[in-house]
Formats: C-alpha cells, sequence, structure tokens
C-alpha cells in the first residue's frame, strides 16, 4: 500500500492543523561585495520564501534561494513550480509528516529541488512553532548549542582575497573558503599566500566548483596540500565521480564532494566509490530537511564527515542549516552560515544573525526555525 493511497497520516493531524494554503514571495538583498565562483558572478541575492499557514492561522516559513550560477533554477522557475504544483498537491494535509508531504511533492513534480526544498523547510519551521519546540528537535535534537561558521571569499583579485580572509579570521572565523577553479595556477598562488597570511590554527579550503580536469586536478592540489591547504571541495566535474576516487587516492588533504551529491542516490555512489572524505550537504540542493537527514545517514554509514553548505541564502534557510549542524555529530567541517553577513541588510532573521560576524551562531531554542521577520502584506 502506497502512502499517497491513504489519509492515515492526516487524520491524526485535527482539521485546524492541517495545511490551509502555501504563498510565495520575493526578496532580494544586495551583496557587500560581489559573489562570484567559477560558473558566474552575483550581485545580488533573490530568494524566494515560502509561507505554509494552517487552517488556524499558524505560519511557517522556508526558502528557496535558485542561485542560477550554480543550479540553473530561477526566481520564477521555483515560483510556478510551488504556486502550480506542489502547494496543489498538499493543501489539507498533515504539516508534520514530513515523509507524506515529500512523497506528495515528489509524485507531483519530479526534480525541483530547490522549490521543494523550500517548501520542506516551511513544513519544519511549522512544525516547531505548532509544538512550541526548535526545528532541531526534530532533526534528533541539539548536540550543539553554538556552531563554528566557515567564512565564504568568493573569487576575487589574490590579494583582496587575501585581505579579506585576514580580516575574517581576525574577527573569529576558524575556517576560511576560498573560491577557485578558473585558473589553477592563480588558484596555487592564491592558497600559498592565504595559507602564509592566515594564523597557525585556521583551517584552509578552497572550492573548484568544477572547475579542474583530472590531470588538471593530480598536477596542482598535491603542491596545494604542500602549501597547507586542508580540503579541496569539489575539483572535478559532478559527473566525474569515478575521477573524484581516483584523485583522493593519491591526496594528502581531504576530498569535499558538492556538486556530486545533489541526492541519495548519489550519496550512496560517492559513499561507495570512496570519492569523498566529506560530504557537503546543501538543504536547497537536496530538496530539504527531510531529505537532507538521509543523505546524513548515508554518509554517516560510510564514516564520511559532512558539512552543510549555502548557495549561499538569506536568514531563513541559513537558520535551517544552523538547526541542521547542530543535530548532527559528523557535521565536523564548520558550515557556511555566512549568506546573512555577505548582504548589506539581511532582510529575513537580522536578529539572529546579529551576532554571528565573530564566527560562532548561538543555536535558537525558540519554537520553529527561529526569530524570521513578518512577510508583510506582499505575499501571493
Amino acid at each position: 500500500m502506497s502512502i499517497l493511497d491513504t489519509a492515515a497520516d492526516d487524520a491524526v493531524a485535527p482539521a485546524s492543523a492541517r495545511i490551509a494554503e502555501i504563498r510565495t514571495r520575493s526578496v532580494s538583498a544586495d551583496y557587500v561585495r560581489p559573489f562570484a565562483i567559477s560558473s558566474g558572478v552575483s550581485t545580488t541575492l533573490t530568494s524566494v520564501v515560502v509561507e505554509v499557514r494552517t487552517e488556524d492561522g499558524t505560519t511557517g516559513s522556508g526558502e528557496s534561494s535558485p542561485m542560477t550560477a550554480y543550479s540553473g533554477d530561477t526566481e520564477a522557475g521555483v515560483t510556478a513550480a510551488i504556486r502550480d504544483h506542489l502547494a496543489p498537491a498538499l493543501i489539507g494535509t498533515d504539516p508534520m509528516a514530513f515523509a507524506a508531504a515529500n512523497a506528495r511533492m515528489d509524485a507531483a513534480l519530479r526534480g525541483q529541488r530547490i522549490a521543494k526544498a523550500g517548501v520542506d523547510i516551511a513544513l519544519h519551521d511549522l512544525a516547531g512553532r505548532l509544538s512550541g519546540l526548535p526545528t532541531h528537535r526534530f532533526l534528533g535534537g541539539a548536540v550543539r548549542a553554538k556552531v563554528p561558521s566557515t567564512w565564504v571569499v568568493g573569487l576575487a583579485p589574490v590579494e583582496d582575497s587575501v585581505a579579506e580572509a585576514v580580516e575574517r579570521a581576525a574577527a573569529g572565523f576558524g575556517h576560511i573558503k576560498v573560491k577557485g577553479g578558473g585558473d589553477p595556477e592563480r588558484d596555487l598562488t592564491l592558497v600559498r599566500e592565504v595559507r602564509a597570511a592566515l594564523p597557525p590554527g585556521v583551517e584552509l579550503s578552497m572550492d573548484a566548483n568544477e572547475g579542474y580536469d583530472l590531470p588538471t586536478a593530480q598536477r596542482v592540489l598535491p603542491r596545494m596540500a604542500d602549501a597547507g591547504l586542508a580540503i579541496v571541495e569539489q575539483p572535478l566535474p559532478h559527473w566525474d565521480v569515478a575521477g573524484m576516487a581516483r584523485l583522493r587516492e593519491r591526496l594528502e588533504l581531504r576530498v569535499m564532494a558538492d556538486e556530486s551529491v545533489q541526492s541519495l542516490h548519489q550519496a550512496h555512489q560517492v559513499a561507495a566509490l570512496g570519492a569523498a572524505d566529506i560530504i557537503n550537504i546543501k538543504i536547497l540542493k537536496v530538496g530539504g530537511l527531510y531529505r537532507a537527514l538521509q543523505v546524513a545517514a548515508v554518509a554517516a554509514g560510510a564514516g564520511l564527515a559532512v558539512k552543510i553548505g549555502s548557495m549561499p541564502e538569506l536568514g531563513v534557510a541559513t537558520l535551517a542549516a544552523l538547526h541542521l549542524s547542530a543535530a548532527l555529530p559528523h557535521a565536523t567541517v564548520p558550515p557556511d552560515l555566512v549568506g546573512p553577513l555577505m548582504v548589506r541588510d539581511e532582510p529575513l532573521a537580522p536578529e539572529a544573525f546579529a551576532a554571528a560576524g565573530g564566527g560562532t551562531v548561538a543555536v535558537p531554542t525558540v519554537p520553529g526555525l527561529g526569530p524570521i521577520t513578518d512577510s508583510g502584506p506582499d505575499a501571493r
């Protein structure tokens, strides 16, 4: 019997607590510095905020941040997917039945993980507000009261990247990630100069965003390891998992898979082939918190560490990443909780990240994801 053929999950919830409406609105904030990766540059961070409201008026908030240069998703596409397909599939159902909700969304529309993630995050926020519990209690409970964050330095001239890395390390960030992938010799110079400028206790990683082929990676990454690089993220194209496994065998640094893991099945493939030491779980990339927990379980079963990554995202999705990072014992690489700090005025959760500039974020203990600003009257 398929769960989609029964109403047992919905019968548990009283009518007043079932989903009555799902709506979206777009929110944008300008980056302090244009954020560049090997596949493109963004001057503005635009997100689709998702609100799920029950019959009694309780509302949960989610966020889909379609960084087109990374994922190919667009604001219009995410909005249409939610409005025309995902929302109709969930009206009248129990918002706390996460497995059933994800099954319904998958049945209603293939793919569209970023859109589904925004809805799933909203369901987890709503569950917390209905029950009076923080979201991490639905993820296994927090094992950390505070979470240290990585600072992410986008593609920029080497001297600018070094200055930003030094500034953020001095502020308290214990892990600095620099972006590379466009020019391997430039990347090697960047790693050498950033590593030399950072205090010894600050860890350094480099994200190539699929920018190398295997021969290039085999040539340049051992030299980066000699220069003090601790982790390389997604050095090869997402499809070259076998190449990632061959590369990992030859390296003295740890390899992190990001674009190669966009689903539970891809996580299994990466783990089975020994293609990574770490899996970067972006909640939006894999389809939400429910799916992220599944990917995390695969990683744990294979003895792999995880890191909770970011597109980047604004405050709501970053709060979701904070709760997930707090709940996973093997999330030992600091997450990217910096989206709200990379924009001029964080519009969604300014209170939660007001003190995050010191490199550590406190895990909320209030119901749901935490303090989120009112959506205003322009939701649709």
